[in-house]
């Protein structure tokens, strides 16, 4: 079921694997949803690090989904496969695409969608899906982070980070963050987390050492690993988690793992990719997120942080201030005209 659509739209292709300039505003063809898709008129998307590593050449999609890059819209249903239910032409949707978001339209499985927050636009709907699907998933399903646990979480300004040290609040934790910059730890206070660690300029290993009482924390939310690893292990309580999200660090593996202390400490070493995810897994996660973390978002104890914001047809420049690593919170594209 669809409504009257063009019959071709604008999105962001490349001329190969490369720097930002190799992408560009093409035409093509709309996606046709499959029977358990919404088909989206895109007006925002998020600038996420898999989109990057996408356009570089290190993380191609998976079998069946769009070569497109962009893994998170907002807009609204405009048609729908056969066998979905509980959505309607013309309602507001966020969601979390397995491709294609850097589109004017975009398909996603129904059960990866979510309805925008109450009091949100398009940009901030935009916002959520990859970071708080992500965030939920890795801190509170696999990291088990509970209510007067302890959490150190590095990159603390990226729109994970954000995330993660809001959620991490909201439910009752008390947070530790990293990031590059006096005015960075700043942010990581302003957003909710109890103590900031500049890692240039001090030993975080120390520093949770110190501020923990020498226990460590429960868990550690990493996205760079390489020689953070050991470095984590260090951190971590008794039956501590660590959880790895990314590997900007590298993914050498000879980083000095002490095998001795995961087994002296009892702890658990694990981590996630999302894109790989079933739909159903995926479906799990928000209809978790709607219940858990949409009222919070509602009203306003968590909201997207956005750094910002480019017209699609600057996404070079988008992906350029990505890899800079000078934002605090998301990097947007409006689609719409």
């Amino acid at each position: 079921m669809t409504q009257t659509l063009p019959p071709a739209m604008r999105f962001v292709g490349t001329t190969g694997a490369g720097e930002p300039d190799v992408m560009r505003v093409e035409t093509g063809p709309l996606p046709e949803p499959a029977a358990d898709e919404l088909l989206i008129r895109v007006l925002a998307a998020g600038v996420t690090r898999p989109d990057v590593s996408q356009r570089q050449g290190f993380y191609p999609p998976p079998p069946g989904a769009s070569p497109i890059m962009g893994l998170e819209v907002a807009g609204f249903v405009v048609g729908m496969g056969a066998a979905v239910s509980g959505w309607a032409i013309g309602d507001k949707v966020c969601a979390l695409a397995n491709g294609g978001g850097y589109a004017e339209y975009c398909v996603a499985p129904a059960p990866q969608c979510l309805p925008w927050p109450t009091g949100f636009d398009a940009i901030q709907a935009a916002a959520l899906p990859e970071n708080y699907f992500t965030v939920w998933a890795n801190l509170f399903q696999i990291g088990q982070l509970h209510e007067g646990e302890s959490v150190l979480i590095h990159g603390g300004t990226s729109g994970i980070g954000i995330t993660a040290i809001q959620l991490a609040h909201e439910r009752g934790a008390r947070v530790i963050a990293t990031a590059g910059s006096d005015d960075k730890c700043a942010a990581c206070l302003r957003y909710g987390a109890d103590a900031a660690i500049n890692y240039r300029m001090q030993d975080f290993v120390a520093e949770v050492a110190t501020l923990t009482d020498g226990k460590g924390v429960d868990v550690v939310l990493d996205m760079v690993a390489g020689d953070y690893i050991p470095r984590d292990l260090k951190c971590l309580a008794m039956r501590g988690r660590l959880v790895l999200i990314g590997a900007m660090g590298g993914r050498a593996a000879n980083v000095g793992f002490d095998y001795g202390t995961v087994m002296r400490k009892r702890l658990t070493v694990t981590g996630s990719t999302m894109r790989p995810r079933t739909t159903a897994d995926k479906g799990t996660i928000a209809a978790e997120l709607l219940a858990e973390i949409w009222p919070a978002l509602a009203a306003g104890r968590c909201s997207p942080v956005i750094y910002k914001t480019f017209p699609m047809s600057e996404v070079a420049a988008a992906h350029a201030l990505m890899e800079s690593s000078a934002h605090i919170g998301k990097i947007m594209l409006t689609v719409a005209d």
